[in-house]
């Protein structure tokens, strides 16, 4: 029985990626019936708002959705379409692996690891106002809760998929009660898993080790804003946002997404390169239990890089979004 998936094209090269993923899926065996959805600039023509209810209550119901990239109209008080669904839905882990592919061309050939970054509240709490004219404040929301549930999902990750450290990343001399908070809470998390390596560390000490050698970490944790930036960093390490995967879980909602602009200067021309979005689908296949079809998609494309055939762009190719999908397929 095929298992219903919410799908939201989005905008821009969205709708392209979106068919080459929805192609990549069916051949890999995938059983998977698509509930269409929508958001950003289409949304907003049809129903006045970038993430409509009625998007919101199909997630709801069928608890899994793949989201395309979405823009959310900028200066015409929208709040972020991410921010909002992570909100709404209360997806307090966005999780980014990165690991190194064959035939991209980086500086570092053993990159393996996941950061875990805490989806729900820090700086991007949207809390903020204006004191007087010219000075604005933006509170920095940090709460025991949320800072428990996502270190320990970092420590049940680490531990369900064979990693063995996991680094807590702060700036508690900074902000000694925000993140000192943080930090002792990680701490006594990190206590209930002695079987597993536990370090602290700052967050700028952090991006220097990353871009020294990134070949020792494995399960990275760390607040919201935090972990925008370092989880786009990580990404960089392997050649970018057009690779990498991401996903956001909550209690009782999974949302996959490509972490990726929607690229607007180039849609509709058929250069995008859909991997990212593709290999977001096979981390959604693996979280409803279609195995074989998510390893098939993840050994297609490692296939397809290495040959080097049909690429775009971005990935050092003269193909396109049609020349690449095919060899995707074929790899199969």
């Amino acid at each position: 029985m095929a298992t219903p998936v919410v799908l939201i094209a989005g905008d821009g090269i969205g709708v392209e990626v979106t068919a080459a993923m929805q192609a990549v899926v069916q051949a890999a065996g995938a059983e998977v019936t698509w509930i269409e959805a929508m958001a950003g600039l289409g949304a907003v023509e049809r129903y006045g708002d970038p993430l409509p209810a009625a998007t919101l209550d199909l997630i709801r119901r069928y608890r899994v959705a793949l989201k395309g990239p979405c823009t959310t109209p900028v200066g015409k008080g929208f709040r972020s379409i991410n921010v909002r669904l992570r909100k709404e839905l209360d997806l307090y882990a966005s999780v980014r692996p990165v690991s190194t592919l064959p035939g991209v061309n980086v500086p570092y050939d053993r990159v393996d690891l996941v950061v875990v970054r805490e989806n729900t509240e820090g700086l991007y709490s949207g809390q903020e106002h204006v004191v007087v004219p010219g000075v604005v404040e933006s509170l920095r929301i940090i709460t025991r809760t949320a800072a428990e549930r996502i270190v320990r999902y970092a420590f049940e990750l680490a531990r369900h998929s064979g990693r063995r450290r996991v680094t807590f990343c702060h700036k508690a001399d900074v902000m000694p009660l925000s993140d000192g908070l943080f930090l002792t809470t990680a701490r006594a998390v990190a206590d209930d898993f002695p079987f597993l390596e536990f370090e602290e560390m700052h967050v700028d000490h952090l991006c220097l080790q990353l871009a020294l050698d990134p070949s020792p970490f494995d399960v990275l944790v760390m607040e919201n804003l935090f972990g925008d930036v370092v989880s786009d960093l990580c990404a960089g390490l392997v050649g970018g946002l057009g690779l990498v995967p991401g996903a956001n879980f909550g209690q009782r909602y999974a949302v996959f997404e490509a972490v990726h602009g929607s690229a607007p200067d180039i849609a509709g021309k058929g250069l995008a390169n859909p991997i990212a979005l593709i290999r977001s689908a096979a981390m959604m296949l693996e979280h409803i239990g279609q195995r074989k079809p998510a390893q098939r998609i993840e050994e297609a494309v490692r296939r397809t890089l290495a040959a080097g055939r049909g690429l775009t762009r971005d990935l050092g190719g003269n193909g396109t979004t049609a020349t690449l999908t095919q060899e995707l397929i074929a790899n199969l």
